[in-house]
């Protein structure tokens, strides 16, 4: 993303917009599926396909629910989306034909005085050729009949694309690579509420309703001149509670956003306070080996007129507690509706990030292990006692920006290392060189 030009998908819900989205970005970005408006939110992603790469905006269907107290919000999402787009594309359905919905967005297109593609999906077989021609009422020049199910006519609408591109300033900088925040927790806990606030513009849909967001929404930020993608995930419930295969794929698109996110941020509801379902979703970043930080919102509705220290040293303990098996995760607690402590989180990246490029020296990290050995020596199991032979610090092996410290112990036999003496050498190394927001990888290898 960054200094590219950008290009914006509109149109009426279930006419394939997401599908198209996914055809130009070549990966499976949008959820596809035919129940009308999936895509509530504009989702974000690069097109390489031709020769002038461009940014991608897949925007929440216009007139997505009729009656439904989306619409507004959903029409305010596209024209934002217009606005910041340098070429419109409007997608058509050639199967339901020109529609009273279409003929209105062609007129909001037309007053945004932004070139306009044409682009009638669904046209699946060459011998429906002409059934493109039906849109010329819609009074746009270039419309191209294409498949997104079926990758027809794509080639074609990219280079046409690339003929409305503004020229590039030719002084663009190379960006280095953005840090990549995934916002997790269950429904409702104000995850996009946050990433709006942080915006400070209502950059996702945010409804008291439960499930609002069900893409992973990737939202490119700038702060201070670094570079950020915050990814608004769908809130995750317990399986048992999803209602649609819609709302099953969301999840699982939650979950691969953790994997491939730099640093976690979970959401907890100061109200709630710790739930199982938190905790679940914790043991994931926890399973994943995330930094980690935990986001504890909707402070000003719980917060006492007096005595407040005491009460947050007490929600700071419960949610500790709680949360025990994260304890390397700074807590941070916030109120998104009226923006208090939200630079706080920026400050917790930041030192994240300096902390992840801290390394101990092989014989410094050896002494430091050897003393606390002495000091605390490991449980007898089998009548073994664990050794440590020798240990060492590798450089991170993961594509992400930002990773947790890995140390490879070579020992007698890796069995005999307890869970509880594990924590208490990872506590030591952790006194030593700080990791505030990373957790500690130990690999165990044997010396046979």
């Amino acid at each position: 993303m960054g200094n590219l030009p950008t290009v914006a998908i509109v149109g009426r819900p279930n006419v394939g917009k997401s599908a198209l989205f996914n055809c130009l970005v070549q990966k499976r970005v949008a959820i596809v599926h035919d129940q009308p408006g999936v895509t509530r939110d504009r989702i974000v992603a690069d097109c390489r396909l031709g020769s002038r790469p461009f940014t991608v905006v897949d925007t929440g269907g216009i007139e997505g629910f009729v009656g439904s107290n989306y619409d507004d919000q959903i029409r305010s999402e596209a024209s934002l989306a217009m606005e910041m787009a340098d070429v419109l594309v409007l997608v058509g359905d050639s199967k339901d034909g020109v529609t009273p919905v279409d003929r209105s967005l062609a007129k909001l297109l037309r007053s945004a005085r932004k070139p306009v593609i044409l682009a009638v999906n669904k046209i699946d077989h060459p011998k429906q050729g002409l059934a493109d021609t039906e849109f010329a009422v819609l009074g746009f020049s270039d419309i191209l009949p294409i498949s997104s199910a079926h990758n027809r006519g794509i080639r074609d609408l990219v280079e046409q694309i690339e003929r409305y591109l503004p020229e590039s300033s030719g002084d663009q900088t190379e960006l280095t690579a953005p840090i990549k925040l995934a916002i997790v927790g269950r429904p409702n806990v104000g995850k996009s509420s946050l990433i709006n606030a942080i915006l400070q513009h209502q950059r996702t849909i945010v409804s008291d309703a439960a499930g609002t967001t069900r893409d992973s929404v990737d939202v490119p930020y700038e702060r201070d001149g670094k570079h950020y993608v915050l990814i608004d995930t769908a809130g995750m419930r317990a399986r048992r509670k999803h209602n649609t295969s819609v709302e099953i794929f969301s999840v699982m698109r939650s979950e691969k956003s953790i994997a491939r996110a730099d640093i976690c941020a979970l959401v907890v509801d100061a109200v709630a306070g710790v739930t199982a379902q938190d905790k679940k979703i914790a043991g994931l970043i926890q399973e994943n080996h995330k930094p980690c930080m935990v986001i504890v919102n909707k402070l000003d509705l719980v917060k006492p007129p007096a005595r407040v220290r005491d009460f947050l040293d007490a929600l700071l303990g419960q949610i500790r507690a709680n949360l025990f098996f994260l304890s390397y995760a700074p807590i941070d607690l916030v109120s998104a509706r009226s923006g208090e402590n939200l630079d706080r989180l920026f400050g917790s990246i930041e030192r994240i990030q300096k902390h992840a490029t801290r390394s101990i020296g092989t014989g410094s990290l050896n002494r430091l292990l050897q003393e606390a050995m002495a000091a605390a020596p490991p449980p007898i199991r089998r009548n073994k006692r664990f050794k440590l032979l020798y240990a060492t610090q590798i450089d991170k092996a993961s594509n992400h920006l930002v990773a947790a410290p890995t140390f490879v112990f070579f020992v007698n036999d890796p069995e005999l290392l307890t869970e509880d003496y594990k924590r208490y050498l990872e506590a030591r190394i952790r006194e030593r060189n700080g990791y505030y927001g990373l957790p500690i990888i130990i690999r165990l290898r044997s010396r046979h």
